[in-house]
Parts: C-alpha cells; structure tokens; sequence
C-alpha cells in the first residue's frame, strides 16, 4: 500500500515538473491549451517565477531535478527497492534536501517574489508528503 501511494504521489509530481520543465526550456508555452486551466502557469506571475535564478539549482531547471526525483521514486516503489535498507536511505535523504529546497521556495514564493503559484505549493506539499511516507517506512 505505501509503495503505491509513493507511486502515486511522484507520478503528480513528475507531471507537474514535466510542465514545468518545458515553460523552463521554452517548449511550450505556459498556457498551452491542454492543461486545464486553473493549472496553467500564469504568465506575469507563475511562468516568470520559472525564469528566476532561485529556479535553477546547480545551472538547470529546480524541475529538471524533481524529474529525476520522482522516477527514482517510482522505480524504486515498483521494484521493491523501498523493502531495501540503503535505498531507503539514499531516497530519504534526497526526499530531505527536496523538503528543505521546498521551504525555502515556499518562503520566496510567499515573501520575495509574492507569488500565489498553486503548483508550486502543490509540488512542496507532494515532496513533504513524500518525506513523511519515507521516514515512517524506515520507522517501521
């Protein structure tokens, strides 16, 4: 049951930094017809965040990341890799640094940039759900 709730959780997040990684590389626009409205980046607000220098880590895109992230976490929930000790640790660890990214993001979405981005926060809400599923996993 956890696996296919980690499983689903970063199959939203992978969704949600695909889109984003693509307004990050120019591919589509951020309001392409097929997605749904009210999860569009709006462009003076959401799709300029993507273009700050605090949406890059180590030169690429934050989702570029999330991307790798979330299909190690759907490999390893699919194949049995969370049952393993250190591939535990490896993805708790990194479910860490995403929650602390996560924070301060939320802070300069909140506080710096003033900007109401629903992924954003849906994303930093998926990450820490995912953190907390992994660290009651090792607990068990």
């Amino acid at each position: 049951m956890l696996a296919i709730l980690i499983a689903l959780l970063s199959a939203v997040g992978l969704v949600i930094a695909t889109y984003f990684t693509a307004v990050a590389y120019r591919w589509v626009q951020p309001d392409v017809w097929w997605v749904p409205s009210f999860c569009q980046l709006g462009e003076e607000s959401c799709a300029a965040i993507v273009f700050t220098p605090r949406a890059r880590l180590f030169g690429v895109p934050n989702s570029l990341l999330g991307q790798l992230y979330y299909l190690s976490l759907l490999a390893a929930a699919g194949g049995g890799l969370l049952e393993q000790a250190l591939w535990l640790h490896v993805l708790l660890g990194a479910s860490s640094l995403t929650v602390l990214t996560g924070a301060y993001l939320t802070y300069s979405l909140l506080f710096l940039t003033r900007v109401n981005c629903r992924l954003c926060f849906t994303s930093h809400a998926i990450n820490l759900a995912l953190f907390v599923l992994l660290l009651g996993r090792e607990a068990a």
